[in-house]
């Protein structure tokens, strides 16, 4: 099940993403919330971030209330979706970011890793939407970019073993990690370089874990004003997913709603050969991961 935000009736609600009736490819509509309760005749949690906790990682449950959906598709109001999603979420309790996490893109630093790769906090007001604008403030001057596949934690957990890690999942999404490079190496350290607000465009929707077979099997993109720039696959993770949420839980307990950004591959523009690449005013920034969909977002400035 796809999970998304949209606006209907002057209001933002969520709902459920199903493909188009007719079979036209690439067209795909957002049942809202409230269309969704009528139809199954229950009252559904009123955000996001409360239905992943009430239904944590029941995958049962929310095929249920999809059959219920599917089954209703003729008589059931449906909004087509063109780029008018929202981010998906907005309040969820911490975005815990990984970095040097892609072989290829350790290569391509020069830098040392140890075991596990270094991890910061992103805050909740750095949350963008899958194609809103990202704002650069003009005093900056290396913007960059870096597609990453997002886990969303369904259900409570502290020293979570590697074996039943995949079990807290609720789901996956992109996360665009915008950093800015000349803070970063300035600081030493992550934080203030990649928390503007706006630096962590997610969507487009969320993905239940139930329709991804192999999360460690996507291939993701990012294109420049329609230049590739990053080509890669999830599965040039050093550290898997498994290992990631083992790794959190040691230390800090992990909560429903809960977004772990997995790290990004090469291609990043600080790399680039033979100068580096950063992001500018009117820049499209368009980052993809199959199976999971697309966004689309511009550089803007005062």
């Amino acid at each position: 099940m796809k999970i998304a935000r949209i606006k209907h009736k002057d209001e933002i609600q969520y709902g459920i993403v199903i493909k188009d009736s007719k079979g036209r490819p690439g067209i795909n509509h957002v049942i809202p919330k409230k269309s969704i309760e009528k139809c199954i005749k229950v009252d559904l949690p009123e955000t996001v971030e409360k239905m992943i906790e009430e239904t944590g990682c029941d995958d049962l449950n929310l095929k249920s209330i999809y059959d219920k959906v599917e089954a209703n598709l003729d008589n059931i109001e449906k909004i087509p979706i063109n780029n008018n999603l929202y981010a998906p979420m907005t309040n969820p309790p911490k975005i815990i970011c990984f970095g040097l996490n892609y072989v290829k893109h350790v290569k391509e630093t020069g830098k040392d890793v140890g075991k596990t790769p270094p991890l910061w906090l992103k805050p909740r007001t750095a949350i963008n939407g899958p194609y809103d604008d990202i704002y650069k403030p003009k005093w900056i001057n290396k913007l960059d970019y870096e597609v990453e596949l997002a886990v969303i934690i369904g259900k409570k957990g502290k020293n979570i073993n590697q074996e039943n890690a995949m079990n807290y999942v609720f789901g996956y999404m992109i996360l665009n990690d915008i950093s800015e490079r000349e803070i970063q190496e300035a600081d030493g350290q992550w934080t203030r370089a990649k928390s503007f607000d706006g630096f962590a465009p997610i969507g487009p929707y969320i993905t239940t874990r139930d329709e991804i077979n192999d999360p460690h099997k996507l291939v993701m993109t990012t294109h420049i004003n329609n230049e590739i720039r990053q080509n890669s696959s999830t599965n040039d993770m050093m550290c898997k997913i498994p290992k990631l949420i083992n790794h959190i839980s040691e230390f800090m307990t992990l909560e429903p709603g809960d977004i772990i950004s997995t790290g990004t591959p090469e291609g990043v523009g600080a790399a680039m050969k033979p100068h580096p690449k950063f992001l500018n005013e009117g820049d499209i920034v368009q980052t993809a991961i199959a199976e999971l969909g697309m966004m689309k977002n511009k550089i803007i400035t005062d």
